[in-house]
């Protein structure tokens, strides 16, 4: 199934106590209905899938998420967790992936959408690339990011990693979940702050979830221009909202993450998947504060 080229996402679960396969194909999710495992067939695969990627599962870390080869994401989840037996996620990424010309021709944007990106990356603005699951924001970030100059370094730091990049000049960070002992963890946040060390001149963080949030924001108000992020975001609007909680989570009140956002972030690109399984761009958004409050405005 892997050789599939348009095959995005392979769903195996336990139902009635019998195994079910499903998968995503052109953006649409559909059953393989002559696939049966037994229960034990699918925890097994799943123990054995999050051990390739070098994480433990069992029923003291029912929940684990491993980066497979060349970008393809695997998530599991054991009982009790997970009520009627082992299920696993796997996300797989296109076998060539997409440059922002290919985006583009594909009808991702229009023409001033296309310009104003374009701009934005070689004149070294902070991106803010937000959508729902499964819209397209790491494919999305990796086509901007190669229209960066290929004497700049491009820093990538992400939980696991998805981004696949064909800029000659990019450092690819992972986080690390701390092992059976309890030690040896990687965080995010530490991963950011390593990469002030390392010569950046962009620095992308693969997802905000989380206090690491702050840690950008205060890399990119410190001159590090050119970066960017992803969040989920069902719209355009709820980003203030979604960033102040995060902000929260880290001890920002909602006035002191407004001036940082405002200061750090040039423009939200907020996407959204078709009924086809494609991706296209929403809006263009530039952040605001008005009366001290984090708000945003459409610009294309």
């Amino acid at each position: 199934m892997l050789d599939w080229p348009e095959l995005r996402d392979v769903l195996i679960h336990v139902v009635g106590g019998e195994g079910q396969l499903w998968f995503d194909y052109g953006g649409l999710l559909r059953q393989l209905p002559e696939w049966r495992a037994s229960p034990e067939a699918v925890r097994a695969t799943a123990v054995g899938l999050i051990a390739a990627g070098g994480r433990h599962l069992d029923e003291l870390n029912p929940c684990a998420d491993v980066r497979l080869g060349d970008g393809i994401r695997v998530h599991a989840v054991l009982p009790p967790a997970s009520v009627t037996g082992a299920a696993i996620s796997i996300r797989v990424p296109r076998i060539a992936p997409l440059d922002f010309a290919q985006l583009t021709s594909a009808g991702f944007c229009n023409s001033r959408q296309r310009e104003l990106l374009s701009s934005a990356v070689a004149g070294h603005s902070n991106l803010l690339v937000t959508g729902s699951t499964g819209s397209g924001k790491t494919t999305v970030l990796a086509a901007l990011l190669d229209l960066v100059p290929e004497h700049e370094r491009v820093i990538t730091i992400e939980d696991v990693a998805e981004l696949r990049l064909t800029h000659r000049h990019w450092v690819a960070l992972e986080a690390r979940q701390a092992n059976s002992e309890g030690v040896g963890a990687l965080s995010l946040d530490r991963l950011l702050r390593e990469a002030l060390r390392m010569r950046p001149d962009r620095i992308v963080l693969g997802e905000c979830r989380g206090p690491e949030l702050l840690t950008l924001l205060t890399a990119l108000n410190t001159g590090h221009n050119g970066g960017a992020g992803t969040l989920h975001a069902s719209s355009l609007t709820d980003v203030p909202a979604r960033l102040e909680a995060l902000g929260a989570l880290g001890g920002l009140s909602a006035s002191a993450l407004a001036r940082q956002v405002c200061a750090a972030l040039h423009f939200v690109v907020h996407l959204e998947r078709t009924a086809t399984g494609s991706h296209r761009l929403v809006a263009i958004g530039r952040f605001l504060l008005r009366d001290g409050v984090l708000s945003i405005t459409e610009v294309a």
